[in-house]
């Protein structure tokens, strides 16, 4: 006869597994205080393991985890936070940057690009006109070569917002360089 303790140290159990499979009644029950039959309890955990095995006995729920809560539940929690805590990390850096003057954000350089593009556009509109008064010897195919030149960089200007994420990806890849 063993007691309980004896018979999870026999069947490399915890004693609250032995607990739980008396209470299954996969053990079989003691026979007074320190009464289990040794034998008895090793055949019949080595018939329910077996039955496990061809799936002809259901496990029993693991009392920490109900039947449908994901056992990794933790495991995949702490990869989240992890996760939020590594992108929060990355926000901050680039705030950080942001204030350090090492980065701006992309729709400041495109208003900034906008104001600088109006103001060249302006100048390059007086330019024929302020290029006439200043030389007034000038051949009026002169201006005209002039204003299509100007014509041009307009246009040029004109396409940067179309132009900007490539010229992005090309920055990016000549710096990883």
């Amino acid at each position: 006869m063993a007691t309980q303790i004896e018979v999870a140290k026999h069947l490399d159990l915890s004693d609250r597994q032995v607990r739980n499979l008396l209470a299954d009644g996969v053990l079989p029950g003691s026979k007074g205080k320190g009464g289990f039959d040794i034998e008895a309890c090793r055949l019949a955990y080595i018939r329910y393991l077996r039955g496990l095995g061809s799936s002809q006995v259901k496990p029993e729920a693991d009392p920490d985890f109900p039947e449908g809560i994901d056992p990794l539940a933790e495991h995949k929690l702490t990869q989240e936070r992890l996760r939020l805590t590594a992108a929060q990390a990355e926000g901050q850096e680039l705030k950080n940057d942001i204030g350090r003057r090492r980065a701006v954000p992309t729709e400041f350089a495109m208003f900034v690009f906008s104001r600088l593009a109006a103001e060249i556009a302006s100048i390059l509109d007086t330019l024929p006109l302020t290029l006439k008064r200043r030389h007034p010897d000038l051949e009026v195919r002169h201006i005209e070569s002039v204003q299509r030149e100007l014509s041009k960089a307009r246009n040029r200007a004109a396409q940067l917002d179309e132009r900007l994420p490539g010229l992005l990806d090309e920055y990016l890849a000549t710096a990883a360089d």
